[in-house]
């Protein structure tokens, strides 16, 4: 499957959550910055309010690239704990790139949402997106900090993601929706025509349009 740009992948996938369309309590959080754009499309279709939710890997110190772990803007930080001590990387280590990335979150939160507060997902049924998954770290850590908000039901919907990965997430949250599971993978990037980097003023527009129900 080959999808144009992530507005059409938003619309495909809009039209398999269409179960979701008026349902009272649901939420569309985009995971940005891409992940916005397929969010923002999904939230149109089914007349839902959308937000942002935050995960960011954390980087060995020597490669920062490389993911040993990941935090979310709620603060949570999961580590991948064989890699870490296959690193033998010191607490110290670790602890310094957490506070890099946490401030990073509050940064992007504060040029994202501005002074909005975030939305109470307590019962609520959360639709969480992105634009595609190839190792799914970040995710599983933005999935297991979402159910310590305790939502009513947790939707996982991406547009692409290797089988393996899909598999694991599907453990974590209450259903998956996914257009294509190809194999060999390859990168998330070569199933679009279209894979520019999404610019913070875009997802800032996106939404401002939805905050003022004018998605």
């Amino acid at each position: 499957m080959l999808f144009k740009d992530r507005t059409d992948a938003g619309k495909q996938l809009a039209a398999r959550l269409a179960f979701l369309k008026d349902q009272p309590n649901v939420i569309v959080l985009g995971i940005p910055r891409g992940g916005v754009v397929v969010a923002a499309e999904i939230a149109r279709a089914l007349h839902a309010p959308l937000d942002v939710f935050l995960a960011h890997k954390l980087g060995a110190p020597f490669n920062p690239e490389l993911a040993v772990g990941a935090v979310t803007s709620i603060g949570q930080v999961l580590l991948d704990e064989p890699l870490v001590a296959e690193l033998r990387l010191t607490e110290k280590e670790i602890a310094r790139e957490v506070e890099h990335q946490r401030k990073e979150i509050a940064r992007r939160l504060k040029v994202f949402r501005g002074s909005r507060p975030p939305v109470d997902l307590e019962k609520r049924t959360v639709v969480v997106v992105d634009d595609g998954v190839a190792t799914g770290s970040t995710m599983l850590a933005a999935l297991r900090a979402l159910r310590q908000q305790k939502p009513a039901r947790v939707i996982l919907a991406i547009p692409v993601g290797p089988p393996e990965t899909m598999h694991r997430l599907a453990c974590e949250c209450d259903q998956v929706v996914v257009l294509d599971m190809p194999e060999p993978f390859w990168a998330v990037g070569r199933f679009y025509m279209q894979f520019g980097q999404t610019s913070d003023e875009e997802v800032i527009e996106l939404l401002g349009l939805h905050i003022a129900g004018e998605g």
